[in-house]
């Protein structure tokens, strides 16, 4: 199946920022050790998730009442923000936040499930969703969906090389 899957720029983006943060095993992806290397604070308090920039602090707190697998996927969120985008959002055109929180869902996906790191899932084996939850840290649901993702985009790619249509 990934032999005919193609990345996108955001994916190609997560796994240089993982390469140089020498993270090649899913065993490596951690929260903690990820914002220590980029200089951020990550504080775990009850209430909502956000980010912070204000001068040379960079922090993001993340809800303690969420399940483990929740809290990682609201850091990589937040993790987003910080890395990808500018400005306040309370202030910003709708437009221009709907497409910052498009990326943020995408980087999502992209860095609890890195392309990088797809090798070691057994894409044929019986409960994928279940052992790509365990073994990436993160919510079966979120599974499904990058699941779905890397299906649709081989078929696509598979029958867009195997019929080879012309579009012009």
């Amino acid at each position: 199946m990934l032999s005919n899957y193609h990345t996108t720029p955001l994916e190609d983006w997560v796994t240089q920022l993982y390469i140089k943060l020498e993270i090649f095993h899913p065993s490596q992806i951690n929260e903690e050790f990820i914002a220590k290397k980029l200089r951020i604070f990550l504080h775990r308090k009850p209430r909502p998730s956000f980010f912070e920039i204000v001068g040379n602090y960079l922090g993001i707190t993340i809800d303690c009442r969420a399940t483990q697998e929740k809290q990682r996927e609201m850091f990589f969120h937040e993790l987003c923000h910080i890395l990808r985008h500018c400005g306040q959002q309370s202030i910003m055109p709708k437009a221009f936040r709907d497409l910052q929180e498009w990326d943020a869902q995408n980087f999502v996906k992209y860095a609890a499930v890195p392309h990088h790191l797809l090798k070691y899932i057994d894409f044929d084996q019986h409960d994928l969703e279940q052992h790509m939850a365990e073994l990436f840290g993160v919510s079966t649901e979120l599974c499904k969906t990058r699941i779905e993702q890397i299906k649709n985009r081989s078929c696509f790619y598979s029958s867009t090389t195997r019929n080879s249509v012309s579009l012009f």
